[in-house]
């Protein structure tokens, strides 16, 4: 089953640290955030593959939005 890592906040995408494909372990940082100076990083809540990264260096994201899907 697929599990969906939405923004819990509007912010900055800084950096992309995973790519599609990649495997990755749970605590591992998919994406770096920025918001008001503060770096905030997005993790993976669990083992898989990402499936889909939804976000690119430089967008913006809103509260609710879809980061990555890792399978």
């Amino acid at each position: 089953m697929a599990e969906e890592i939405r923004a819990e906040m509007v912010a900055n995408v800084w950096r992309v640290v995973a790519s599609a494909g990649d495997t990755v372990s749970e605590g591992d940082t998919l994406v770096i955030l920025e918001s008001m100076k503060m770096e905030i990083p997005v993790v993976a809540e669990s083992d898989g593959v990402v499936q889909q990264l939804a976000v690119n260096e430089g967008d913006v994201v809103q509260d609710g939005d879809l980061i990555a899907v890792i399978g």
